[in-house]
């Protein structure tokens, strides 16, 4: 599986990642699917302190412990939580974040993450305090990259002007292209990478798109309706065969755009994750073919925090 840097950093990453959110908590499973993802090239693991209240970070850490070298490592801090409680509120302060940090290590059972993001954000939060203290991180070794996890263009716009930041991800699909409109070409612009996580957008571009449009998009998805997804789903069905599956011409139309670095997705069991690797993105669909997709869907515009 091909493997591309991280922003400006000197971190490689494969152009699938493994988003670990729908893992579970049976640790022998989640063990047996992050080694077969492993194996099949993947070599990024996407996870955060808040899935499962910390309990996801703890069974990724267990799963990996014995090849963490072999692993490109993300998490992700912001969001002040009990476990005991299972509540949170947003937390960007400088204070939060280190300590989330050392939290998320002990969890992890590492002394290092290799990319760790501000889970969410907005234009009110303290950015400048919270970028002190990712480059605190960075600069003490803790971790090697930092970058948000966001789809609000105004705090994006803010981080690209005044942080390092390596990398940012958002949610970005066939059916969600929002980030063409002005943030794919800005962060492409000044080499910052992006991962594009919702790429089968809730399986409604997957190979089970069918069920999960009549079960998930009745009441329509995003500025689709249940119609307009049915059409759009028809038309699709029309470019797959025993070659090339609806998981794999939504993930590689993402990963065309040069500024998307890994599509993220999730798996809850191997099936699934199955689905999403045995298929490699890395043959490249032709620019016809990525105009003509382009076709089916709607090109959109954010109309919030712009």
């Amino acid at each position: 599986m091909n493997k591309n840097q991280l922003g400006n950093s000197d971190i490689e990453i494969s152009e699938l990642t493994f988003g670990c959110m729908s893992l579970g908590t049976n640790q022998k499973q989640a063990t047996y699917m992050i080694d077969y993802a492993l194996d099949s090239g993947v070599n990024h693991l996407d996870t955060a302190d808040l899935y499962d209240f910390g309990k996801n970070e703890e069974i990724v850490g267990e799963a990996i412990k014995h090849k963490r070298q072999e692993v490109i490592l993300t998490s992700k801090v912001g969001n002040h939580f009990s476990k005991d409680t299972k509540d949170w509120f947003w937390d960007p302060s400088k204070e939060h974040i280190l300590n989330g940090l050392k939290d998320s290590l002990r969890r992890l059972q590492t002394d290092y993450i290799d990319f760790y993001m501000l889970h969410g954000g907005t234009i009110e939060d303290p950015i400048d305090e919270s970028i002190e203290a990712f480059e605190q991180l960075k600069k003490e070794g803790y971790i090697r990259a930092y970058g948000i996890s966001s789809i609000r263009p105004n705090v994006i716009r803010e981080y690209v002007s005044n942080s390092t930041i390596d990398a940012v991800m958002m949610q970005y699909s066939l059916l969600d292209r929002r980030p063409e409109s002005e943030v794919l070409d800005l962060l492409h612009k000044h080499n910052i990478s992006v991962l594009a996580r919702g790429p089968l957008a809730k399986g409604m571009l997957s190979n089970r798109a069918k069920e999960q449009i009549d079960t998930k998009g009745q009441e329509g998805y995003l500025e689709y309706t249940y119609s307009e997804l049915k059409e759009i789903y028809n038309k699709l069905s029309t470019f797959t065969d025993h070659e090339q599956s609806l998981n794999a011409i939504a993930l590689k139309y993402v990963l065309k755009h040069p500024a998307v670095t890994s599509a993220v997705f999730g798996a809850s069991n191997v099936e699934q994750l199955r689905e999403n690797i045995d298929k490699d993105p890395s043959s490249d669909i032709s620019d016809s073919f990525y105009q003509e997709l382009k076709q089916i869907t709607k090109a959109m515009n954010y109309k919030q925090h712009l």
